[in-house]
């Protein structure tokens, strides 16, 4: 099957004719340094977020632009990744008429905003060995499937899938193909953010949650065709990213040395504790990761996992998720929280 994307047939008609709401900083853009503004209705004293924000984010956008290797237009930022991904639903997928694909285990969200947005979820369970099923993927597609979502590395098993799995969806499926890259800092696997232009139907996000270390400020990136974030404008709302998020997001980035040392030193980390499960005999199988996490199956989750809270251990219980029976994720934390980890580990 060869693709025949056309994004005019899969965007919403309700979208595509939409006008939208244009705020007072769409009208005039400025830094404000020389103008007296009189035209949003704000309070006029300085307090450093007396004015609404940058409705584009267009300093940061620069700046993220410059690091990714991608252009302004290619960017769309969002209140988390969960803003991203709920855009893209409204944005495509018609309630109670569409369908998304889903491959499970995988990020949770997916399935909450199918529900959110009453579109139906079809799940495609991954292989044994956590890879797409593609032919059992293309099978569930037909003509009202809208969306496609890939999280790799995937959360919560840590691996990458193959290349040639997502470049036969990218290639045979007619709607979007939706790359969640939230942990692709950690992974030596190339970013689909090179192949945007080759492939019209990719979408791809990122976040600043993980290697950036700003889960608190809830900042999600969508990079795709113009052509789709131009339509994604048309509906996120005006000024989704705060003054507070964009002055700190820009202070990070920036940063770019130590955020690479942070995530350099999360990667050896994340070596230690592999070795430090390997050698427990509670652990049964440890899974390879491309993620700053390791899951692991043990012999009894539920007590395992019991056993480290009453050692004020917080770990992340997967035995709920399909595939992954008796398996807990362990983040990886800062060289004394893992020290303290094993120590209590080896005690079990």
């Amino acid at each position: 099957m060869k693709m025949k994307f056309n994004l005019n047939e899969i965007t919403r008609k309700s979208v595509a004719v939409l006008k939208p709401y244009s705020s007072a900083r769409d009208e005039y853009v400025s830094d404000g340094s020389t103008m007296i503004f009189l035209d949003a209705n704000e309070n006029p004293f300085d307090n450093g977020v007396n004015r609404y924000p940058d409705p584009y984010q267009r300093s940061l956008k620069a700046l993220l632009a410059k690091q990714k290797g991608v252009s302004e237009g290619n960017m769309l930022l969002g209140n988390g990744s969960d803003e991203v991904l709920d855009l893209i639903y409204r944005a495509f997928c018609e309630p109670n008429q569409d369908n998304v694909i889903t491959l499970p285990p995988t990020y949770g969200m997916y399935k909450v905003l199918a529900g959110i947005n009453a579109v139906e979820n079809r799940e495609v369970m991954l292989t044994t060995d956590f890879e797409p099923d593609v032919p059992a993927i293309l099978e569930a597609v037909d003509e009202q499937t809208k969306l496609v979502f890939i999280c790799s590395p995937n959360n919560p098993t840590g691996n990458s899938f193959k290349k040639e799995s997502i470049e036969k969806l990218l290639e045979s499926f007619n709607g979007l193909v939706v790359i969640d890259e939230a942990y692709i800092d950690f992974s030596n696997q190339e970013s689909w953010l090179n192949n945007l232009k080759k492939f019209p139907n990719l979408i791809v996000t990122q976040t600043l949650s993980k290697a950036y270390g700003l889960a608190g400020i809830r900042l999600g990136v969508c990079y795709a065709s113009e052509a789709i974030i131009s339509i994604l404008n048309k509906i996120k709302p005006p000024y989704n990213v705060n003054q507070l998020t964009q002055q700190k997001a820009l202070q990070r980035v920036l940063n770019e040395d130590a955020v690479q040392q942070e995530v350099v030193q999360i990667l050896e980390e994340r070596s230690n504790l592999e070795k430090a499960l390997q050698n427990l005999e509670f652990v049964e199988k440890l899974y390879p990761s491309d993620a700053n996490f390791v899951l692991a199956k043990v012999d009894n989750a539920d007590k395992r996992y019991q056993q480290l809270l009453d050692k004020h251990v917080v770990v992340r219980n997967r035995s709920t998720q399909p595939l992954c029976e008796n398996t807990l994720r362990f983040t990886v934390g800062t060289p004394t929280e893992n020290k303290a980890l094993i120590a209590i580990l080896k005690q079990l």
